[in-house]
């Protein structure tokens, strides 16, 4: 059976349900491809995965084709239909229809949380003649994995959020202080803006009936310029289920270093830490630094929107060897 992938949205104080959400009604649409597309690249830029939806779209367009599968500029193509499409107003116009590809993620609950916000704009660094803050871009990388994350099947609530902003291709997001705790104000109070966050996150948690519920926050460090950082997950003294989960994000870090930078190595860590999200989340919490604010090499893990997909994309790929390895232990 299919699960309804189900998302919390705050738009102007107001909490909308996922039934809200409109899906693409079933039609023909047909284009044209542009100069240098092939099928692949023809396919994205109407949304569509090649290898969910290549074999439909040449079964549709039998004998349009050149040599090779090629597109023809003078062929009209048709486009299959996706009728796996939520919409999510949350991730801006060009990101808010989401693709559902698979359904790995089916019974896996994720609450997500982007540092500081609202008054806080947490940690800030200097790129040039460009101020970066830390709200800003873990923000967007929330966006980013929470968007991967449904795309999987999964249902999330994304407890930050901001009604403008979406997920943004900048280099340099600009700051403002319009984020709020799913449609309440955030207090400048730091304890009192924890304690909110933990009470959401513990009110829905409540609610939410599935055995597997996760919390996920994002932070970026601040320390010396000269100091290059990897990435550090931490979970709370005593949480079984947090340190597997740190352990697994971790070791996916690892091996994507691995792979794409074998000669830098990662020195990333799992350790406990005594942070008061981590102690008084009811689901598992792991608690995440991604680099250095600060420092000139950290930032590019930052300012490329390719490298903050990237990000995204690895961490995502951890939760579901998490959310695997879960079910096969219970």
């Amino acid at each position: 059976m299919i699960r309804k992938t189900i998302i919390y949205l705050v738009i102007c104080g107001l909490l909308w349900p996922a039934s809200s959400f409109s899906q693409a009604s079933p039609q023909i649409l047909k284009d044209k491809p542009k100069q240098g597309e092939g099928i692949y690249t023809f396919l994205k830029r109407h949304n569509l995965s090649y290898s969910v939806y290549g074999k439909k779209f040449k079964e549709l367009n039998k004998g349009k084709f050149g040599k090779d599968n090629t597109l023809l500029l003078y062929n009209e193509y048709i486009l299959p239909v996706n009728n796996n499409i939520v919409e999510n107003p949350l991730f801006g116009d060009k990101y808010k229809k989401v693709d559902i590809t698979s359904h790995e993620l089916d019974g896996a609950v994720l609450y997500l949380v982007s540092g500081h916000g609202g008054p806080d704009p947490g940690a800030s660094g200097k790129y040039n003649i460009h101020n970066m803050y830390e709200d800003e871009y873990a923000y967007d990388i929330i966006l980013r994995l929470a968007r991967n994350l449904i795309s999987k099947g999964a249902k999330v609530d994304v407890i930050i959020q901001d009604p403008d902003d979406g997920i943004r291709d900048d280099m340099f997001l600009n700051y403002d202080n319009n984020e709020t705790c799913m449609g309440k104000t955030i207090p400048l109070d730091q304890v009192k803006r924890l304690k909110q966050r933990v009470s959401t996150i513990n009110e829905l948690s409540k609610k939410d009936k599935e055995k597997y519920k996760r919390c996920v926050v994002i932070h970026l460090d601040s320390r010396s310029k000269r100091k290059q950082i990897d990435v550090f997950f931490y979970y709370t003294k005593g949480s079984k289920s947090g340190k597997k989960m740190a352990n697994t994000l971790r070791d996916t870090f690892d091996s994507k270093y691995k792979k794409h930078q074998p000669r830098r190595g990662f020195s990333g860590t799992v350790s406990t830490r005594n942070l008061y999200i981590l102690r008084n989340t009811v689901p598992p919490c792991v608690f995440i630094e991604l680099g250095n604010i600060q420092n000139y090499r950290d930032q590019q893990r930052f300012i490329k929107e390719n490298n903050r997909q990237a990000l995204a994309n690895w961490l995502t790929e951890g939760i579901i060897k998490d959310f695997k390895n879960n079910k096969k232990n219970n």
